[in-house]
């Protein structure tokens, strides 16, 4: 039976029957059917109470449209000018580096990238420069998002002609729509490009408002509406969207500090800044989680969880600049309004790249 009506928190039923399809995942934008928890019975022994075990559900396991570990790419800057040109060379090699060090994607043009200060002609220069750099390494994701549907449309069409494989859509920031404005804003996006994937960011901290389960669950029932960034920090809102969406909906940490404890509620992986650093451990600690080593995952968080935390001790990106700097690459300041890092978060930085055997 498959209960379809208002959201209420609670998961939709469907009952397995035999010869009942099996949703394909093979394919990045096949079409889903309705958000729906599949449970089925299994025989009990005399000796054993009767159990359950989800029949067509792996949440956070099934084939992943974007990969585990989603670099969110900082933007360079040309320091002899003080920031005021992108560096479009050292980008080009920043991504190769990622892409051979534990990136399967990369966001290009997004928050960390420094998004709000680019101009769109540069934004859409760093599109063409990183495409033909990587190739087919990795998969990359354009930040096409803003507060205005039209421009995001715009940038949607120019990343699909440049052959991204997805783009990042945030929230409308700023003008604060409604819910259903929220709906409407990506769904108009989504069937502006039918066929190239999109992921979507929740992220209240920076947009000024959150984007509620309810719509995010009818978001995922477009096809090509297939992954969700959730930065919001809300154990339940994410549970709540995980219980609403079937497995082939992807759910990305927001924050490298919540990738592990996500991943135990269904989380696919993380879109990530630490990953400009530690992508290999990041990657090892996903795969140790899904094999069942749990302790050993845990083990590699902890050891992580101060880099976690420091990079965001000023605004995102100022420290990881401040980081990448340490490690010899001339990434340059932000642009205003972020100033760089102060003394004492250079120096915080300098002594935990150290200990972490980063330099």
């Amino acid at each position: 039976m498959v209960t379809d009506g208002a959201f209420v928190g609670a998961p939709l039923l469907r009952t397995a029957t035999p010869g009942m399809p099996r949703w394909s995942t093979a394919e990045v934008c096949a079409r889903r059917p309705h958000p729906c928890m599949v449970a089925a019975t299994t025989p009990a022994s005399p000796a054993s109470p009767p159990t359950t075990e989800t029949a067509l559900q792996a949440y956070g396991r099934t084939q992943a449209p974007f990969g585990r570990i989603v670099t969110a790419m900082i933007t360079p800057f040309k320091t002899h000018r003080g920031g005021a040109e992108v560096d479009y060379a050292v980008a080009e090699q920043l991504a190769a580096y990622l892409a051979g060090h534990g990136s399967d994607a990369l966001v290009v043009g997004g928050t960390t990238g420094e998004s709000p200060t680019l101009k769109w002609s540069e934004q859409y220069e760093l599109f063409n420069v990183v495409r033909q750099t990587v190739g087919d390494k990795v998969k990359l994701i354009a930040g096409a998002g803003s507060n205005s549907t039209e421009e995001a449309i715009e940038a949607t069409r120019r990343a699909k002609k440049l052959q991204f494989d997805g783009t990042l859509q945030v929230v409308p920031y700023y003008n604060k729509p409604p819910q259903e404005g929220i709906y409407q804003h990506f769904k108009h996006i989504a069937e502006c490009e039918s066929d190239l994937p999109v992921m979507l960011y929740n992220i209240p901290g920076r947009s000024g408002i959150c984007m509620s389960a309810e719509v995010t669950a009818r978001l995922a029932q477009l096809a090509n509406v297939v992954a969700v960034k959730e930065a919001s920090g809300d154990l339940d809102l994410f549970t709540d969207i995980r219980r609403n969406t079937d497995a082939d909906f992807h759910m990305y940490s927001g924050d490298d500090a919540l990738t592990l404890p996500l991943m135990a509620l269904g989380a696919t992986g993380v879109v990530s800044v630490a990953s400009h650093f530690v992508g290999p451990e990041l990657q090892r600690m996903v795969k140790l989680y899904l094999d069942g080593h749990v302790a050993d995952a845990t083990a590699l968080h902890l050891n992580y969880s101060r880099l976690f935390a420091d990079l965001f001790c000023m605004a995102n990106p100022i420290p990881t600049k401040a980081g990448l700097r340490l490690q010899g690459w001339a990434v340059g300041p932000p642009r205003l309004p972020l100033t760089d890092a102060t003394p004492e978060v250079e120096a915080k930085i300098a002594a935990l790249f150290r200990d972490l055997g980063l330099v």
